[in-house]
């Protein structure tokens, strides 16, 4: 069982957020916060596995929040979900130890999966914002020379390339003339070559040994 503290300051969102989230039998809300500092104070408490944490509040915000459970309390994951694409909140939060960045337009499936990786040990960050994220890293990383054994396709290197612009399957599907389960098939070759387990994993290791161009 998954154990979630949401953190939000508005009662609405936490309440349609635990809906969601307790639909799945995997996962458990064991607490409702409204700013940052009644989540940290109530991890003693409910000892949460994930903080699903809002960026934008009083008292304490999501980015101090962050840093402060990173610091105090290492084994509990936080995961933003928020309005804000803004770069100065999505370089701050990453930096402050966020694990993944999701806007809150995402479907619920999808929240539930990042949910369950993010545990796991994955990163999930919005498309939306993660041209944004990987371009700084491209920025602050020079490629090197990749290992040997990664050999990827001039179709295989056509899907990094896109998935490194943010776009979805379908979205890569739609431009490449390909069907989605073509595409699913491509990404799974892509992941188990560059031995990582999700998009955002596979677009970090093509950049650091500038398998694809980020412009």
């Amino acid at each position: 069982m998954i154990k979630v503290l949401i953190c939000d300051d508005q009662d609405i969102v936490c309440e349609g957020l635990q809906r969601i989230l307790e639909s799945d039998a995997e996962i458990m809300v064991v607490g409702l916060a409204h700013n940052g500092l009644e989540a940290l104070e109530s991890i003693p408490v409910t000892q949460p596995d994930l903080v699903l944490m809002d960026l934008k509040m009083p008292v304490m915000n999501g980015i101090l929040a962050t840093r402060k459970i990173s610091e105090q309390y290492p084994q509990v994951r936080v995961l933003v979900l928020t309005t804000y694409d803004d770069d100065e909140w999505l370089f701050d939060a990453v930096r402050a130890g966020a694990k993944g960045y999701l806007l809150k337009d995402r479907p619920r499936a999808e929240l539930i999966r990042a949910i369950k990786g993010t545990v796991q040990g994955n990163s999930f960050i919005d498309p939306a914002v993660a041209g944004k994220l990987l371009g700084q890293f491209a920025q602050n990383n020079p490629p090197r020379q990749p290992p040997l054994e990664i050999s990827l396709s001039e179709r295989e290197t056509e899907v990094l390339q896109l998935l490194a612009q943010g776009l979805s399957n379908a979205d890569i599907a739609q431009r490449l003339y390909l069907s989605e389960g073509t595409v699913r098939n491509y990404t799974s070759a892509i992941f188990a070559k560059l031995n990582v387990s999700d998009r955002t994993q596979a677009v970090v290791v093509a950049l650091r040994y500038g398998l694809v161009e980020f412009n």
